[in-house]
């Protein structure tokens, strides 16, 4: 016999597995690649046994979230589909704790915690998108936009003290470095032993990163007079930046979040505080006004 707070959180669980499985629907009709749409398609079969087992148990019929399913369906569209697979792999791990909890009113759910876990292994070899293939080539452009840009109009910010003329230094010393470290990768690319990675999309990630990243940075300086106030928007960005991309990789690639991130912000902002110093201190060397 179910308690009322136990058929709660059974009927919690029977709209999780309901829901996931109409995610796994709309993602297997968008996916492009037969093999990634045929895995869906069993899980989501195996995701609509999980509902009808906890159905048998509450003995009620319930809908899923809508507001989930189009929402992770959108995310597995737009950002790709590992990362809105693992990002809803996060929920399973609720569900699981729930499980755990029902064995006492239903023993046999071991075998739907032990049908989440295979989902998970699957999910872990499922998708081989280039967008994950080439992450090297993006963190590349990213890490060393983030860390030069910044630090490069820092030190611009004291020296020149002209948010217009930073800003155009700034552009076309990102636009320069990122054709210089596109080249770089695609000659580094083109040499590696394994030849997994194609050298023109792997320059070519790395120089879209990293004139995205500039053009996010500089802009500060074509809309702010003010020196000061363009320079804390530039770093706030930048930490944004590094929020949410080391947020998706971390998330795609079930990597630490919190670790890499405090790393990377730190290290940007680290050396944006000493180029602005060198920058201060160039200014009163050279007796640069402008």
């Amino acid at each position: 016999m179910l308690t009322d707070a136990l058929k709660a959180k059974v009927l919690a669980a029977q709209r999780q597995e309901i829901t996931e499985h109409a995610v796994y629907v709309e993602l297997a009709r968008s996916a492009k690649d037969k093999a990634h749409a045929g895995i869906l398609e069993k899980i989501a079969l195996e995701e609509l046994g999980h509902y009808n087992h906890f159905k048998s148990i509450t003995g009620q019929d319930i809908g899923p979230d809508r507001w989930q399913v189009i929402y992770f369906s959108f995310i597995g569209r737009t950002l790709g589909l590992n990362f809105g697979l693992k990002l809803m792999e996060q929920g399973e791990h609720l569900a699981q704790e729930i499980y755990t909890h029902l064995k006492a009113a239903a023993p046999d759910i071991e075998a739907v915690i032990k049908d989440e876990e295979k989902h998970e292994l699957m999910l872990i070899d499922l998708i081989e998108e280039d967008r994950l293939k080439y992450v090297s080539s993006v963190i590349l452009g990213l890490n060393d936009a983030l860390i030069e840009l910044t630090a490069t109009v820092a030190g611009f910010t004291l020296a020149l003290q002209n948010t217009k003329l930073i800003g155009m230094l700034g552009l076309i010393t990102g636009i320069a470095a990122a054709m210089s470290m596109a080249a770089s990768e695609y000659l580094a690319t083109k040499h590696e032993a394994a030849q997994d990675k194609d050298p023109y999309k792997a320059s070519l990630y790395t120089g879209i990163s990293y004139i995205g990243v500039v053009m996010v940075l500089v802009l500060p300086y074509f809309l702010f007079t003010n020196i000061f106030l363009s320079l804390l928007l530039t770093v706030l960005l930048a930490v944004l930046t590094i929020f949410i991309f080391t947020f998706y990789v971390s998330v795609a690639q079930g990597d630490d979040f919190k670790g890499k991130f405090t790393e990377m912000a730190i290290l940007s902002v680290s050396i944006t505080a000493i180029t602005f110093l060198i920058g201060m201190a160039a200014r009163h060397i050279f007796g640069v006004d402008v």
